[in-house]
């Protein structure tokens, strides 16, 4: 199985200097493997800060598989090398069953959202294994889905602190899930991209108001994708305040150690 080495920072700036979209600063990085109940050996990276605990552990979902959806989509790879350094935070991605990426293949098919269910509750249980706490679901497109169906019920509602979800397209997850969502309580930010191929803001407000603690925001200008780094920051941005429980935006120069992503 082909892997990929963590990126690392490696170099040092001589002032500060834009944050571009390979830019990689400095975390504590490690390629992690975790196995489902079912045998499945999923493949991933944790991303830490680099000389402290995490506040808190954004468990990432990614994307559609089946419509080029992994662990390095962008806003999740770029998630984990800007996150652990800017907000203290901790980043864990990783590809579901079936799904590629350089870090490697994780065992299986795409199941469709079903079996997905066992990959989320390993991940789940591989960070209550490592002691950490303060954990956030975070999902984009397909990786909604996976939060809205499994994030509220047992055993994942009682060791998440909530939930962030990136462009919804609400075509999996039920009315039931939706209700289990806000039966159970726990926080929900749901951003929600002007020009969205699949949910757009007012028709996502409606269906969303099944849950009366979801926060539902409409990103001007954004689309599915979220394609440009005016809209990745905005992302980050987002799911930082969140977890922080204010507003925050985060730097865009960074001064000091450095590294860039290398194709």
């Amino acid at each position: 199985m082909a892997t990929s080495q963590p990126a690392q920072a490696d170099a040092h700036t001589d002032g500060p200097t834009e944050i571009g979209p390979t830019t990689v600063l400095p975390a504590r990085r490690e390629n992690i493997e975790f196995t489902t109940d079912d045998g499945k050996t999923l493949v991933g990276e944790l991303a830490l800060p680099e000389h402290t605990d995490p506040a808190a552990i954004l468990l990432c979902l990614h994307p559609l598989p089946t419509h080029g959806g992994f662990m390095d989509s962008h806003v999740y790879k770029k998630a984990s090398y800007r996150l652990p350094a800017l907000a203290h935070l901790g980043v864990l991605r990783f590809n579901t069953r079936g799904t590629s990426s350089p870090r490697g293949t994780s065992d299986g098919q795409f199941e469709d959202g079903v079996g997905e269910h066992g990959d989320v509750l390993a991940a789940m249980r591989f960070l209550r294994d490592r002691g950490f706490a303060n954990i956030w679901l975070v999902g984009w497109s397909f990786g909604t889905e996976l939060v809205l169906r499994y994030g509220s019920r047992g055993p994942v509602v009682s060791q998440v602190s909530g939930g962030i979800l990136l462009s919804p397209p609400l075509h999996r997850a039920t009315e039931e899930d939706l209700g289990a969502w806000a039966e159970s309580g726990l926080p929900l930010t749901v951003l929600v991209p002007e020009k969205d191929d699949y949910l757009q803001p007012d028709a996502a407000r409606e269906r969303f108001a099944a849950i009366p603690q979801a926060e539902v925001k409409g990103i001007d200008g954004a689309k599915h994708l979220w394609v440009g780094e005016k809209y990745v920051r905005r992302a980050h941005d987002e799911i930082v305040s969140r977890v922080a429980g204010r507003p925050v935006r985060l730097k865009t120069t960074w001064e000091g150690e450095v590294g860039t992503e290398m194709n």
